[in-house]
């Protein structure tokens, strides 16, 4: 997630018409698809960079490239999500899925591909976008020892696989941003085979990252409630994509219920959240001075982060 001090795209607008609380689906066909296009168009024209710090001044497509973008990625979850040997070992049940078909929707940049295609039998990546194809294609493309993949654009509502066609999902930050979330875990239910697991994440609607940092700091002490005139929209003009839902522990749970058995719902986040300032010399020297164990500490243990992760399981049949 990034937000209007972190990015050099201008995130101080208004969102779709409609989308009026943090939860909202649309409401008719038309709304969603007016959603969708604007959601896509968001993310053709803003792919997620993480250039938020500093321009990326290197050749896009390349190994030193995608070098860079896992750097930054990766970088800013080691806090909080670290590691024993591979990146994300602490979620991703890499051991677990060997010999497994794989589905992640929502590629991005290719980051978690290039970690999770190497360990399982077939990896399958979707994205809305034309530009997320492109560029993990070519990132996996640069690994020749990487031949079980396919990447393909695709609408995580309407997948087009059978039924019962994977045993493991794999979403980081994706699909709150869609039209109808609802529609994904159907579909999602759809494809994974009888105790077919999912790892999934969104946005999380917390006292730290919600209510305190848009709520109070930017609504009431910035002034942002006289342009925005709800929390809600203040949030959605500080965040990515066109929409960006955020569920609380309970509303995820009750969410997806009738599709999924959830296992396990965690809290964490990017180490930068935990220091409520714009991007300056004083923020990188804090966080520096700030030990990763207090970072984990409050971002994690006291539930400050915006990352709402979920294991899930398809009930056998």
């Amino acid at each position: 997630m990034k937000n209007k001090e972190q990015s050099s795209q201008q995130f101080d607008r208004l969102t779709p018409q409609g989308f009026t609380s943090p939860e909202k689906l649309p409401e008719d066909q038309l709304e969603a698809e007016e959603w969708q296009a604007a959601n896509r168009n968001f993310w053709e024209s803003s792919p997620m960079l993480y250039d938020w710090n500093d321009e990326i001044k290197i050749e896009k497509g390349t190994r030193q490239f995608f070098e860079e973008i896992d750097r930054r990625f990766i970088g800013a979850t080691m806090a909080t999500m670290p590691w024993e040997n591979i990146p994300y070992d602490n979620l991703i049940p890499y051991a677990e899925i060997k010999g497994n078909r794989v589905l992640e929707i929502g590629v991005g940049q290719g980051t978690h591909a290039a970690l999770i295609a190497p360990h399982v039998a077939d990896y399958v990546g979707i994205d809305l976008t034309e530009h997320a194809v492109e560029m993990t294609t070519k990132r996996l493309e640069l690994n020749t020892s990487i031949t079980n993949m396919t990447i393909k654009q695709m609408d995580a509502e309407k997948l087009e696989f059978e039924d019962n066609s994977f045993d493991f999902i794999w979403s980081w930050g994706v699909i709150h941003h869609s039209s109808n979330t609802s529609k994904i875990f159907g579909e999602m239910k759809r494809v994974l085979k009888p105790g077919g697991r999912a790892i999934v994440m969104v946005y999380h609607r917390g006292w730290w990252n919600y209510y305190l940092i848009h709520g109070l700091i930017r609504g009431i002490f910035c002034g942002k409630f006289l342009r925005y005139k709800a929390l809600s929209s203040i949030v959605q003009a500080y965040t990515d994509g066109a929409i960006a839902r955020y569920y609380s522990k309970k509303s995820w749970a009750e969410a997806v219920k009738n599709y999924f058995d959830v296992r396990s719902i965690e809290i964490s986040g990017n180490d930068s959240e935990i220091v409520p300032i714009p991007n300056c010399r004083l923020k990188k020297f804090l966080l520096k001075m700030i030990p990763d164990c207090i970072k984990k500490l409050f971002l994690v243990n006291f539930c400050m982060g915006s990352f709402l992760i979920s294991r899930m399981v398809k009930e056998q049949a």
